[in-house]
This record gives C-alpha cells, sequence and structure tokens, in this order.
C-alpha cells in the first residue's frame, strides 16, 4: 500500500478505536490505546499486510510519541510535586533502575538488558492521569501522590536514555546533559518573567480566531526544544517533556485565564491526530510473528509483566507516603507500574541499534499493553471506584 493509502488507514483506525472503546467499554473498560495497537497489529505485515513502514508514517509516529511525552510534562503541576513525597519518588525510582538493570542483566546480557531494565523502571503518567481525572481523583491526596511518582517514572527514564544508551562515556553525557539543563533553565527564566499587557492579550483575542498565536508558540516551543535536544546529540523525548513543563509555566504565568483553552487546542491536535498514529504504527511495527512462534520471547512476556509490578511496583509500595492507607498503597503502585510510551520509545532505540531482538522487544511491548490493560482497572476496583466510562455523576474530590 502507498504512503497515502497507509496513512488513511491509519486514521480510519484513529476513527474507528473510539467506537469499538465505547461500545466494549459497557462491559469491560479496555483503554483506547489498547485497540489502536491491536487495530494496528491486524492490518500490519504478520496479519492482514495492509500497511507497513514508510518515511512519512515514521515521522508523524515519532511527532506522535514526542507530542504525548510534551503532554505529559505538561500535566505535571511542580507545585505538587515537592518536599518528602518527591524524595520518596526519586529514591523509589533509583531502587528501580538499580534492580530493573540488574534483573533484565541475569535474563539478556548487559547489553541487552541496559534497554530492558531501563524501561522497566518508567510509568505511563500520560496514561494513568487522565484515569484519575475521570474518576475525580487527580486533585486529591492520592493525586498528588501518583502525580509525583509518576512524574519521576516519566523523567528519570529519559535521563536515563540520555545517560546509558547514547554511546557517548558516562562522563560526556553527564555534561552534555548539564549544558542541555543549562539551556533549559535560560528558557525557564524567560518563561517565568513577568510578561506584558499585550502578550495576554494577543493570546486572547487570537484565542478563537485563525490566528491561534498562543497554539503555534506552542508548537514553537516543542520544536526549539526538539531541535536543540537534537543538536547536542541527546534523545528528543528529553526536549518534549521539558517543552511541556514550559509551556505550562508560559502559559498559567503570561495567560492563565487562556491557559485551559489553549491546551484543549493543542491536546485536540496531539490526541486527534499525532498520538494516534503513534499507537497505531506501533502495531504496524509489532513483530507478533517473532512473539507467537513460542519458546523464549513467548515465555518472556509473563516474566515482564511480574517484573513491571517488582522492578517498579516494589519500592513505590515500599516508599509511599505514611499517610496512605494500604488500599492507596496498592492502588499507587499498580498505576506506577503502568508502563507504555516509553518502553515502545526504548525498546525502539534498542532495535534500531541492532541491540535488542525484535522478538525480546515484542515481548516487553506485549506486557506493557497487558499493564495499561490490567492495572489501571485493578487499581480503581482495589479502591472501590467504577471506572469512569461507568460513571453516571461526578465523585467527591476524596479518596
Amino acid at each position: 500500500m502507498s504512503q497515502t493509502g497507509t496513512l488513511v488507514l491509519i486514521m480510519a483506525i484513529a476513527a474507528v478505536a473510539p467506537l469499538l472503546a465505547h461500545a466494549v467499554g459497557r462491559w469491560l473498560p479496555v483503554p483506547l490505546v489498547i485497540f489502536e495497537i491491536a487495530l494496528g497489529i491486524l492490518v500490519g505485515p504478520d496479519v492482514l499486510g495492509w500497511a507497513g513502514k514508510g518515511e512519512t508514517v515514521d515521522t508523524l509516529a515519532h511527532l506522535g510519541l514526542a507530542m504525548l511525552i510534551f503532554l505529559a510534562g505538561y500535566e505535571i503541576e511542580f507545585d505538587r510535586v515537592r518536599g518528602d513525597t518527591l524524595r520518596r519518588s526519586a529514591a523509589a525510582w533509583l531502587i528501580a533502575l538499580a534492580v530493573g538493570l540488574g534483573l533484565a542483566t541475569l535474563i539478556s546480557g548487559f547489553d541487552r538488558g541496559v534497554y530492558l531494565g531501563t524501561a522497566l523502571t518508567s510509568t505511563a503518567l500520560g496514561t494513568v492521569l487522565p484515569l484519575l481525572r475521570d474518576a475525580g481523583r487527580l486533585r486529591t491526596r492520592f493525586g498528588a501522590v501518583m502525580m509525583s511518582f509518576g512524574a519521576l517514572g516519566e523523567f528519570g527514564p529519559i535521563i536515563a536514555i540520555t545517560l546509558l544508551l547514547s554511546g557517548r562515556s558516562p562522563g560526556r553525557s553527564t555534561i552534555v546533559l548539564g549544558v542541555f539543563a543549562l539551556l533549559t533553565a535560560l528558557v525557564v527564566w524567560w518563561a517565568t518573567r513577568p510578561r506584558s499587557a499585550w502578550f495576554t492579550r494577543v493570546v486572547e483575542t487570537t484565542l478563537h480566531t485563525s490566528g491561534q498565536f498562543a497554539v503555534r508558540l506552542v508548537v514553537l516551543l516543542l520544536a526549539l526544544m526538539l531541535g536543540l535536544a537534537e543538536e547536542l546529540g541527546l534523545d528528543t523525548l528529553l526536549g518534549a517533556f521539558a517543552a511541556g513543563v514550559i509551556t505550562r509555566l508560559v502559559l498559567h504565568g503570561s495567560a492563565p485565564r487562556s491557559a485551559e483553552w489553549v491546551m484543549r487546542k493543542v491536546e485536540a491536535m496531539g490526541f486527534g491526530f499525532l498520538v494516534p498514529v503513534f499507537y497505531v504504527v506501533t502495531g504496524i511495527e509489532f513483530d507478533l510473528a517473532a512473539l507467537l512462534s513460542g519458546g523464549r520471547p513467548l515465555l518472556l512476556l509473563p516474566v515482564f509483566l511480574g517484573l513491571f509490578l517488582v522492578v517498579r511496583g516494589v519500592p513505590v509500595h515500599t516508599l509511599a507516603p505514611p499517610d496512605l492507607d494500604r488500599d492507596d498503597r496498592g492502588a499507587l503502585t499498580l498505576f506506577a507500574s503502568t508502563a507504555l510510551p516509553l518502553v515502545v520509545a526504548i525498546t525502539a532505540i534498542g532495535t534500531d541499534a541492532g541491540t535488542l531482538p525484535t522478538s525480546e522487544a515484542a515481548a516487553l511491548v506485549g506486557a506493557a499493553m497487558l499493564s495499561v490493560l490490567l492495572f489501571p482497572l485493578c487499581a480503581l476496583r482495589l479502591r472501590g471506584t467504577r471506572p469512569p466510562q461507568w460513571q453516571t455523576s461526578k465523585e467527591p474530590e476524596t479518596w
């Protein structure tokens, strides 16, 4: 199929997936991303063979991943991620990294273990936060704790990618990372400077016109940070995450009344186009044949699913704030162990480098898909919370 035909097919899947999620959600709340990836697998080369790889589609998929990480960075409210909870979150992630690298090395050797172990420490914050928001739990104490632990599960692996998977020596990688941090700090300083009245006025007057100044500024910030990361030889995901953080500072500091409307438009662009392309292409490129051929890859799938709980979940459960009760800790463990976007990104880096076999990558991505399907649902059930698809009224802001 041509690139244009493949893109049309991908967008058709993007349109059909929410309908399937809505229909199935009456009985079982399956995350939308599962349908997007599953339908991508269906039309991919290992099943129907209707769609394949291509430069245009791959570029859009990379932009979709960048947008997903950008939106995750924007979601983090740093006034709620601080103090003892932040220290506990950082300690839990560092322990997870050490355990993950150790166990993955035992399973697959050091070269492959670096990729696998780093991926095991990630948290799909962009998947979890919307669930908490829809369930009315994001603005609670539990939501603040989840945001802190989840932020480290997003930011930590990105830093680890830069330090461990860049191909440079750790010392040189640290220097380059420091340069990026310094340049980012300058951008943050600019973002937090008071804006004159004209800036807020332009944002508000063009918000519902063809000008869309604020939306274009957000896209410019994302492009600048992606370009900066690439020029320094860093993973572009770091630039995307930083762009999300900077965008929150700019919008909430200079145009707080319009910030929500601006991000609604950016999210429409992301979740309406780019992010679905990323997930569908993930399905198209999924090596289903290698996974179903039996033997080691198929055996590794449940092993990796369990390792998400062991590597990421156990340190989170152990270091959770003491004011959380047993059920809260269990829900936090399950949410923090939910992973997918960074797993896809890290395994793609490993397969492109020729270090990680596509069969092991498929096993890890398959386990991550199961984590998105199972862990959040179990967490909501654990707290006696009905899944968002089943709610008929807004629940009180308590956990």
